[in-house]
């Protein structure tokens, strides 16, 4: 794991010593195994290494081979070793001190610009073709590393992160306004559509799934890596899914253990992050290693306001997880003392820029911490799980036989999916007529959230129409969603979904030194999943049903089978705040009467959100539309502020 830099003159100038010095200790605010530089005219390339790989510690960054007149700095974890050293016909003693960019290198040697497509793992790297004189990189499919960059005519520069890149002269921190309005026009978890930009004017970013090349001075894109063409699996059996499921998956997950140091992985009472600890715990036990969990858990004194079939407190489900997968050190943490206020300036740091996931930010940067206390380098999740391991949404497939008159199986399916859920068929029936024919959905309110951005602001930046081109609208939801059914692979060749997960994990691993990895976000297994038959995932009344069923003997039945409770992370968010909650309103005063706030707020529905929720906070309010509204602009308001010196 690296932080990686790089200057390249186009018009051949000299880089200025000075210059190379300089972006190198800007990357000092991160801790560091080893720090390289490698200089020869016109390019400056540098790494800020961490190991995490065994691998790592013999690998050296900036790598130069002058046989093949390749340079290359990498911030990558290669997945797909053992596949790759065949495919590249490595030498077998080779193979066991082979580093991760080597193999990159030897990639782009024999597939060029084509090498990310034979690519599985989180990367992203620059490479210098010295005989080709061309600059080539790529960042992985779903964007799990970042990889910024600043380009003109005569020069180009790129890095992990953002904030180096302003220690160059040529390059100014302005604000990107259109960014700017998108975020604050948009309700939804979408920060932008345009996955190339960034906060600030002058900085762009390499798009998930794409490459860059940078030749004879020009800079261009191309995507290698969509999923829309799938070849479709055919077994003979329910069995044979679930065997040839357990096999890719037990592969992803395998994968992600290399690390020297301890593994660790983020689990709640759900299926997707209990699957991901139970494949990586039984793996671990053939190395004498355990698995740190670390599950968040409300404050103590926290009353649980959600609805029956919620649960804010997953310690049961996590426990039975945890009893029944053995080989696991088990941590509860309540982070007590934190909450989405006392996180903001933080984030902000890490972040580089305003964030949107504001109900989770105290304990996710929580869980960082204490894995990287107790040793870990490797920190497993399940993010992706819902479009991968455990999609199979039961509403929708009834829906598809609804409209295709399959109505004998889905009496069948419905009369199963109502006992397991304890939801009436007649109810579920009215759902799914409505899933099948849109068109009888009676018209809502197309404006119902609270309009943060100034409405003169996002007229001056054509927002809205910017937005409905791109199929959001003023509610941040899809225009045209279809179907799930019928466009499985959409999720994940719309990668704007991915960019904000990616640009907190890899802030957020450099900070701590832990690379977050994500086993449900794995090639294999996403590939493996579009291409398995939709009955796979919803039959005999059960959704998920794939992974509900390869997990028969791995997770315990309260979990696997567990149809009516779903956890909710950070719905104590607003009782944390209760202690701040003066200070938290006095500051959004503060932001009215700010000159620059008037000019991007919508201040007049700011004010009237904070005399709404003035008084004793209500802890149900964490997912109000108002208090969601609040606490972006205060982001915003903090972090203009500070980037404009106030």
């Amino acid at each position: 794991m690296s932080a990686i830099v790089g200057i390249y003159h186009i018009n051949h100038e000299p880089i200025p010593s000075e210059h190379g010095m300089n972006i190198m200790k800007a990357l000092e605010l991160y801790r560091a195994d080893r720090a390289h530089s490698w200089h020869r005219n016109p390019v400056f390339l540098g790494c800020h290494a961490q190991w995490i790989t065994p691998e790592s510690s013999r690998e050296q960054l900036p790598y130069y081979d002058e046989r093949r007149q390749l340079a290359i700095t990498a911030d990558a974890i290669i997945d797909n070793r053992e596949e790759l050293f065949e495919r590249l016909q490595v030498e077998p003693p080779f193979r066991k001190t082979a580093t991760d960019s080597e193999l990159i290198l030897l990639a782009y040697e024999k597939w060029g610009t084509d090498a990310p497509k034979f690519l599985i793992g989180d990367f992203a790297f620059m490479i210098w073709d010295e005989r080709k004189r061309l600059l080539f990189g790529a960042r992985d499919f779903s964007g799990s590393r970042t990889l910024y960059f600043h380009r003109t005519p005569d020069r180009f520069a790129f890095c992990t992160t953002i904030k180096p890149l302003f220690t160059l002269p040529y390059i100014s921190n302005q604000l990107n306004d259109r960014w700017l309005a998108e975020f604050l026009a948009n309700p939804g978890r979408i920060e932008t559509v345009d996955a190339s930009s960034t906060v600030y004017r002058n900085i762009e970013q390499v798009p998930p799934a794409h490459s860059i090349t940078v030749e004879g001075g020009k800079v261009r894109f191309t995507r290698y890596c969509t999923f829309t063409a799938t070849e479709p699996l055919r077994l003979k059996s329910d069995g044979e899914y679930e065997e040839a499921f357990r096999d890719v998956f037990q592969d992803a997950v395998s994968s992600r253990l290399r690390t020297a140091r301890q593994v660790g992985s983020y689990l709640s009472g759900g299926l997707d992050s209990g699957s991901v600890v139970s494949f990586a715990a039984k793996a671990l036990q053939k190395e004498n290693k355990r698995l740190f969990t670390y599950s968040y858990i409300p404050e103590e004194d926290f009353i649980d306001w959600t609805s029956k079939n919620r649960m804010a407190d997953e310690t049961p489900f996590i426990r039975s997880t945890v009893r029944h997968v053995g080989n696991i050190n088990d941590h509860y943490l309540d982070f007590k003392g934190k909450s989405p206020l006392s996180e903001v300036g933080e984030w902000l740091e890490t972040l580089e820029m305003p964030y949107k996931f504001i109900e989770n930010s105290f304990w996710l940067g929580g869980i960082y911490e204490k894995a990287g206390q107790q040793g870990v380098g490797v920190l497993l999740n399940g993010g992706r799980g819902n479009y991968s391991i455990s999609w199979g949404p039961a509403l929708d497939y009834y829906a598809t036989l609804l409209k295709r008159f399959n109505l004998l199986r889905l009496y069948r399916e419905i009369s199963m999916y109502s006992n397991n859920v304890g939801i009436g068929r007649r109810r579920l029936l009215t759902q799914i007529r409505k899933r099948a024919f849109p068109k009888t959905l009676n018209s809502q309110d197309p404006y119902s959230s609270p309009m943060l951005i100034n409405p003169e602001f996002a007229e001056r930046m054509e927002i809205y129409e910017w937005l409905e081109r791109h199929g959001i609208d003023r509610n941040g939801m899809k225009l045209s969603r279809g179907n799930p059914i019928e466009s499985r692979a959409k999720p994940f060749d719309e990668f704007i979904n991915w960019t904000n997960s990616g640009v907190s994990g890899t802030k957020m691993s450099l900070r701590h030194g832990i690379w977050y990895r994500d086993p449900t976000n794995d090639l294999r297994v996403i590939r493996f999943c579009l291409s398995v038959p939709v009955k796979q995932f919803v039959q005999n009344g059960m959704d998920r049903a794939l992974i509900r069923r390869s997990t028969a003997d791995l997770l315990p039945d309260k979990v696997r089978l567990n149809y009516r409770v779903r956890g909710i992370q950070g719905a104590d968010a607003v009782h944390r705040m209760t202690r701040e909650w003066p200070s938290f309103i006095h500051e959004l005063e503060r932001l009215c009467e700010d000159t620059r706030m008037k000019e991007l707020l919508n201040i007049p529905v700011v004010r009237a959100a904070i005399r709404k929720i003035r008084e004793t906070p209500d802890p149900k309010s964490v997912y109000d539309g108002e208090f969601t509204m609040l606490m972006r602009g205060l982001i915003v308001y903090r972090f203009v502020k500070k980037l404009e010196g106030r």
